[in-house]
């Protein structure tokens, strides 16, 4: 664009011309934040501020350029850092600054005649120009994929965007201290594995040259962090990234975050209350409240659209619980058991309901998919409220204990939220035995053609021949989280730099249309 153009000619004349463009440092003496809470501590107004030593105190202060409007001689500039924003009422004309720069100010805190919370100042310089059109706060930055794509544009025009990662940073941090609190030890296992496990999911694969060898990207830390309670440590727990290669849509992204943690001499029932206890004060400590408001088809930038659908989630204790295959029968009118699911007999029969039921499953048809989809169908979908799905059929949890009193079924949970799930937990197999025989299993559903069922992992029945304690464990994906307490959309909301298709050279060349009024 010739705004552009012009703009970079004049910065190369300032350069030639021997002037630094772009400064080493700058002190920053009170940034915004703290400007707002010096006037707000000290009560400062319009009326008492001259009286005050602020009056005369010099102070700096730094932020990007929101918007610039002359009257006379004097210049009123809007600076935003951090989320927040400040005028800088400028006594000249800015000639040298422009909308998007980053300029530093040197001046005393006062009011504007409208008694607006200002910056007086006669002494400004840019810090570091913008050398694009940058959009501005009226217009905002509407277009969903553009938000996502500039996210450092994103975060300075709307501030719902920024509010969510701040809240997502307050999520992740009380997770933390909580189970700092419960004598956890946080702990790094391996991101890449020879075998993939821990989960039923595809791999992303890579090579390792060094050694010829083929790798996987963690799907779960689930196995290094049982290892780790056979080693004798009594808690752990791990916040990182997991990789899985399947689809994108709202609620999945190849790589995501979660939290898992096992602890010795506990079974799921302990877990289960300790999932409730943390839930619940965190959205009581983060929000001020135990029951939020999620808008249900609001629009990506946290507006609300024409078909907005305001939906309350209570996280006050007790969660509801729900029996898996007791709760199915009801629905279906058919008893399920943990028995019949383990023969032919049980497949067929799952196989039946889903046809009758014009449930949707591609092949592999194994039982543990179809009953899968069941669930998903009859179950997860009415789950608005936390809800524990609960004692799981074995043969869709390789990992988990078989119940103490019903056979063939775990002792495991879900939490859903919005027909979503948010954690998995269970009273873990320390069998190895029953483990050698459940990835057998496993084993043949893979050969059946089920790309996600997990492999044999030889290091992992070796060491719990060495004897795992009772143990529960327990894994949230805290990107979904996220999105049910902030009210996001759509997962891509929640993450700074979410999976995207490469741009196409004809669309990085396109530029966002700026009304000519708006340019300057």
């Amino acid at each position: 664009m010739k705004e552009e153009t012009s703009r970079y000619k004049y910065l190369e004349s300032k350069a030639a011309a021997g002037e630094l463009l772009y400064p080493y440092d700058f002190k920053e003496s009170m940034p915004i934040k703290e400007i707002i809470r010096v006037v707000e501590e000290n009560k400062l107004t319009p009326e008492n501020i001259d009286k005050s030593e602020y009056a005369t105190k010099r102070i700096t202060t730094a932020g990007r350029v929101l918007a610039i409007r002359s009257i006379g001689k004097i210049s009123f500039i809007r600076i935003e850092s951090g989320g927040l924003s400040m005028q800088i009422i400028y006594k000249d004309k800015c000639k040298e600054v422009f909308r998007g720069d980053i300029v530093g100010v040197e001046g005393a805190i006062g009011y504007s005649k409208k008694g607006e919370l200002s910056v007086l100042s006669n002494n400004m310089r840019v810090l570091s120009p913008c050398l694009h059109i940058y959009p501005t706060v009226h217009y905002g930055l509407k277009e969903t994929e553009l938000r996502y794509r500039q996210r450092y544009l994103d975060l300075v025009l709307n501030k719902n965007s920024l509010d969510r990662f701040v809240a997502r940073n307050k999520i992740i941090s009380f997770i933390r201290k909580f189970l700092d609190s419960k004598d956890f030890m946080e702990v790094e296992t391996p991101m890449m594995h020879i075998i993939p496990g821990g989960a039923a999911a595809k791999p992303f694969t890579t090579k390792l040259n060094e050694m010829n060898m083929d790798l996987s990207l963690r799907i779960s830390p689930e196995l290094h962090l049982k290892t780790l309670l056979i080693g004798g440590i009594p808690r752990v727990y791990e916040i990182g990234r997991q990789f899985r290669n399947e689809g994108i849509d709202a609620t999945h992204n190849p790589e995501f975050t979660t939290c898992e943690f096992y602890m010795s001499y506990a079974d799921y029932n302990d877990v289960l209350q300790i999932t409730e206890e943390m839930l619940s004060q965190m959205v009581m400590e983060i929000f001020g409240t135990k029951i939020i408001e999620y808008t249900a088809q609001g629009n990506a930038d946290g507006s609300d659209s024409a078909d907005a659908k305001k939906i309350r989630i209570d996280f006050t204790t007790p969660f509801k619980r729900v029996d898996i295959l007791g709760e199915l029968s009801k629905k279906l009118g058919v008893e399920i058991t943990g028995d019949i699911l383990e023969t032919e007999e049980g497949r067929l029969l799952l196989d039946d309901l889903c046809r009758k039921n014009n449930i949707r499953c591609n092949n592999p048809r194994t039982t543990s998919r179809l009953l899968d989809k069941l669930v998903g169908e009859y179950l997860e979908s009415e789950c608005n409220n936390p809800t524990f799905l609960m004692n799981h059929p074995k043969i869709m949890s390789p990992l988990a204990k078989e119940h103490r009193s019903r056979k063939n079924i775990t002792e495991r949970f879900e939490l859903f939220i919005l027909g979503k799930e948010v954690c998995n937990a269970y009273t873990e197999l320390n069998d190895p035995f029953d483990q050698r025989r459940r990835f057998e299993q496993q084993a043949q559903d893979k050969s059946a053609g089920d790309d996600e069922a997990q492999e044999i992992d030889e290091d992992f029945c070796t060491a719990m021949e060495y004897g795992l304690p009772p143990a529960g464990g327990w894994g949230i994906g805290i990107d979904r989280l996220v999105m049910m307490l902030t009210g996001a959309q759509n997962i891509r909301d929640v993450l700074f730099f979410p999976t995207m298709r490469p741009q196409s050279k004809q669309a990085i060349k396109e530029k966002e249309d700026v009304p000519e009024k708006e340019k300057k």
